[in-house]
């Protein structure tokens, strides 16, 4: 990197600095104490490797929110084993679009849309965000409306009062838990997803099918196979998810008081290892639930001729004659929890974006009074997504322009977020290696003939 290009990045840094310094974070996070490092060198290594985990574990855990838990429900019904090799065929292009925002997070010490701002056409960053913000909206109230028909199922009761409790709950814990354990509470609730796992297992799944579905690629060239495949693309390689991360990223290094990665690229590896191990960790545990949803609602809802699923308390109900009360509860109580895991991650999304392409204090590090508008477009984009379960919105018609509007966004997007991970002017001397650069530029044309396909069917 020349003098005026590190000057530029470490006077944009020390801006940042400026601009947030005067607002005092939320309980922030101890600086580490001495002797610290002896600890960590001494911890067994489970509980070094849990120390790795963080944004990439619970961005892949948040994919599997109940609007995707709807879209690998009606798969796993309507076609049983036959699409399960899609989650083995999306994991490296998830892994490798994730890993390039987490870089660019971690590398530049800014966001997505920060780095879109500072080095790209403003109508591009505008437009970038109009489209982010109405998809997740339309996403806030599907998953929010899913949660509350869930605890409806359960319990019986309001399914609107349920709805906006769950709204309140999470604009709450966001608000007024400090960034450290509520990041904690997000990493321990990815642990919800594993009911999934037991469904499979007590629905008694054909091994050699469920096998063979997953390992054996079956390619039927009909609009219900397209369509198909491009919902699970879709909501699996979601665009609030480039955002959240590199949010995350930023966010983890001012919890840790590390410098943009930039800054001394030599001493960048360490960390660039804990973002591969996390996100290839947070992406196999998104994949392998997906799988898992797919395989059990094709043993027990397609082997029983049940093929038309459109949401996921749809799929839950289904399961409640055939599969039995205990597998019924497992896989309701699953929707509620992976929704209370990814609503924080699609209105945190927006907020990110917004607040870097308005220069506001962005960061759940902070105290609400120290970043209002950050936190209230949290409260707005919640509340906007709540407002759909009382409008008369039909939840399916939500998830449906929802994935429109994601299609139409991921592809374009993912365009740009190569064009920055290869920038040297942005990324300094850590600009993507080759195996990230082809990675990233494949998972970019997959996605393009997938929204091209969404958009024409």
């Amino acid at each position: 990197m020349n003098d005026r290009n590190r000057a530029d990045m470490m006077q944009g840094v020390a801006a940042d600095e400026a601009a947030g310094a005067s607002a005092a974070s939320k309980p922030e996070a101890t600086p580490p104490r001495e002797g610290a490092a002896v600890d960590a060198a001494s911890a067994s290594p489970g509980r070094r490797f849990i120390a790795l985990l963080g944004p990439g574990l619970v961005t892949g855990a948040a994919d599997d929110d109940p609007s995707g838990i709807a879209t690998y429900s009606q798969v796993g019904a309507q076609f049983g084993y036959g699409l399960a090799w899609t989650m083995l065929f999306s994991f490296p292009l998830m892994v490798a679009i994730q890993a390039i925002s987490a870089r660019i997070g971690s590398v530049t010490g800014r966001g997505i849309a920060s780095n879109l701002r500072r080095h790209y056409s403003p109508w591009l960053l505008r437009s970038v965000l109009l489209l982010l913000v109405v998809a997740n909206v339309f996403n806030l109230g599907a998953d929010l409306g899913a949660m509350g028909s869930a605890l409806k199922l359960l319990i019986g009761g309001s399914q609107h009062l349920y709805t906006v409790g769950f709204a309140v709950l999470s604009v709450l814990l966001q608000a007024y838990m400090s960034y450290e354990r509520y990041a904690a509470v997000l990493k321990w609730a990815t642990l919800s997803l594993f009911a999934y796992v037991a469904v499979v297992f007590i629905s008694g799944v054909p091994l050699a099918a469920a096998l063979r579905g997953a390992f054996v690629p079956h390619l039927t060239f009909d609009s219900a196979h397209a369509m198909a495949l491009v919902a699970v693309l879709g909501t699996t390689i979601s665009p609030y998810l480039f955002f959240w991360q590199a949010g995350q990223e930023v966010e983890e290094l001012h919890r840790r008081h590390i410098k943009p990665l930039f800054v001394s690229p030599k001493d960048a590896g360490g960390e660039l290892t804990r973002i591969r191990i996390d996100t290839l960790v947070g992406m196999g545990v998104s994949n392998t639930i997906a799988l898992f949803i797919i395989l059990a609602t094709a043993a027990t809802l397609n082997a029983h001729g049940i093929t038309d699923i459109q949401t996921s308390a749809q799929a839950a109900e289904a399961l409640r004659p055939i599969a039995g009360a205990y597998t019924f509860a497992l896989f309701t109580t699953g929707i509620i929890a992976t929704g209370m895991l990814a609503i924080p991650v699609l209105a945190g999304s927006v907020a990110y974006a917004t607040s870097e392409t308005f220069r506001w204090p962005e960061g759940l590090d902070h105290r609400p009074r120290e970043a209002k508008a950050f936190y209230a477009t949290i409260a707005v984009a919640t509340v906007a997504g709540l407002g759909l379960n009382f409008a008369g919105i039909d939840e399916v018609k939500a998830l449906y322009w929802s994935a429109v509007l994601n299609g139409v966004l991921a592809a374009p997007l993912m365009v740009v977020i190569m064009l920055i991970a290869t920038n040297r002017r942005v990324m300094g001397r850590l600009v993507l290696p080759r195996a990230l650069v082809a990675g990233g530029w494949i998972a970019t044309a997959v996605m393009a003939i997938a929204s091209a396909g969404f958009l024409l069917l």
